[in-house]
């Protein structure tokens, strides 16, 4: 089982910025591509960034100029800076991880960290 831990989230005022970390953690996997999702209350669940294994990344465009998402392949870890905040970018923000892991053959996994939470304050 793959497993995602995130870290970073916070207040912050309009105009500053967070930086989110998240560390994926298991045995015998393999990670194609690592990203961040927000949520509001009442919406869906939207892409905000990701990033492949090949450093591919695709950004929302409404974050593009403002928001930069960063892995380590190495490390299974993917960041996402977070600048020129508004009040618009208040959700909760959750990791999510795809790719395959060994049991007795390789099989896929698409799996979410629990969240974290981001409020910008105007």
């Amino acid at each position: 089982q793959v497993q995602l831990v995130e870290s970073g989230g916070g207040l912050v005022q309009a105009g500053g910025s967070l930086r989110l970390s998240c560390v994926a953690s298991g045995s015998r996997f393999r990670i194609n591509r690592m990203g961040w999702y927000r949520q509001v209350p009442g919406k869906q669940r939207e892409l905000v960034a990701t990033i492949t294994s090949g450093g591919s990344t695709n950004y929302a465009d409404f974050v593009k100029g403002r928001f930069t998402i960063s892995g380590d392949n190495a490390k299974n870890t993917v960041s996402l800076q977070m600048n020129s905040l508004n009040p618009e970018d208040t959700a909760v923000y959750y990791c999510n991880a795809a790719g395959t892991r060994r049991i007795l053959s390789w099989i896929d996994f698409d799996t979410w960290g629990q969240g974290t939470q981001v409020t910008v304050s105007s």
